[in-house]
């Protein structure tokens, strides 16, 4: 194996691959990137048996052939490099990387005992890659990270026809981003559970191309699995990932059909108001939420304790209310809404609350809808 590489487009490659790579390998091969030199070109990749990741890139190849090496140590090494030509030899065990005058010297890992990666599903679509990116960072703001409850640490993907609908929930909060895509079958109906940190990450570093191809292969038995497919500069990437098994909770009959009481709120001032007033509240306690007539009241602390209490502007329609909710939990929502006022929905204090971002058009979907469970107030 010889080839020659530039060197921004092999530290972002190597960068890219590695970054799923395991921090405990139930094997020592699965801490390994493996490089993969042809006529085609050069392919990097990696996998733990749960999650895969291929970067094809263009380069010189002299001599075909492949190597396992130390994956998050190539990434050090490719991210520290001068602004030169790489060339990467493969001699007997070892893998010589060459750049100007930096000189690397890599032991290499059995490619043998490396297992053979996933292959990717059949194409089912096509979304914008930004659009996509922007829509998973907001629906996993209330995925759960309790790994003892799987199931809620994921990402239910529904595809309706031209529709994709994201839901998220961790037993306290909901999540619900729906957007438009270009199927590949415009009547087909499928669903999926993905590990919600996996597709983060994946959405997340796909948006050098324009498009993200998503590829799902699911199955009642848990060994669905679903593909990302982007471009980036120099090449393509590629990951899978396992679908999680068990049945998603049916969140989607929560959000309530009307509410008594709807606020309309300045979105920035109602952040930094939280912020402020919840530096006095204890530990898993909330901060009160008191609407009225043209005012928002916060409140948080209580007793012997410090307090405090500020209000701020808000077009109330609708039953004066009283709640509380945990000041992270709030922020974590009001964060993920685009637009510059909010609306918080209810039907009653002890019931949650549904937050959006406020449009003029009422016929028009705000996209986000993050749905959020009160807290008892202390007293």
């Amino acid at each position: 194996m010889k080839f020659r590489v530039d060197r921004d487009v092999l530290a972002d490659a190597v960068a890219w691959a590695a970054r799923s790579l395991p921090v405990r390998p139930s094997a020592p091969v699965l801490a390994g990137l493996l490089i993969d030199a042809s006529d085609e070109g050069l392919v990097l990749s990696s996998f733990d048996y749960e999650t895969s990741a291929r970067a094809t890139l263009n380069a010189e190849v002299s001599d075909e052939g492949r190597a396992l090496v130390s994956g998050r140590l190539l990434a050090d090494i490719c991210r520290s490099l001068p602004a030169k030509p790489v060339e990467m030899v493969l001699d007997g065990a070892r893998v010589s990387l060459t750049c100007g005058s930096a000189r690397f010297s890599l032991q290499t890992m059995p490619v043998e005992d490396y297992p053979t990666l996933p292959q990717m599903p059949a194409a089912t679509g096509t979304v914008r890659s930004d659009d996509f990116a922007h829509a998973v960072a907001q629906a996993v703001t209330a995925a759960g990270r309790d790994d003892m409850l799987p199931v809620l640490t994921g990402v239910r993907i529904e595809i309706d026809g031209s529709t994709i609908s994201l839901l998220a929930t961790d037993r306290f909060r909901l999540s619900h981003r729906e957007l438009q895509w270009d199927p590949r079958t415009p009547d087909e109906s499928i669903a999926a559970l993905v590990p919600a940190k996996v597709l983060a990450d994946t959405a997340k570093s796909l948006t050098a191309g324009e498009q993200v191809t998503i590829a799902l292969s699911a199955s009642g038995s848990g060994e669905g699995i679903i593909g990302f497919e982007g471009t980036a500069p120099g090449g393509l990437r590629r990951t899978t990932t396992r679908l999680l098994d068990g049945e998603f909770p049916k969140v989607r009959s929560l959000f309530p059909a009307e509410h008594l009481t709807r606020a309309l709120v300045d979105k920035a001032a109602l952040v930094e108001s939280v912020k402020r007033v919840s530096l006095v509240a204890e530990r898993n306690t909330a901060v009160q939420l008191a609407f009225s007539q043209g005012v928002l009241t916060l409140d948080a602390g209580s007793g012997d304790e410090a307090q405090a209490s500020e209000s701020i502007e808000a077009s109330v329609d609708g039953d004066d209310i009283t709640t509380g909710f945990n000041p992270q939990f709030l922020l974590d929502g009001l964060t993920a809404i685009d637009q510059p006022v909010v609306e918080l929905a209810f039907t009653q204090a002890s019931k949650p609350v549904v937050i959006s971002g406020s449009v003029d058009d009422t016929s028009v979907d705000p996209g986000f809808r993050y749905l959020l469970m009160p807290r008892r107030l202390l007293g």
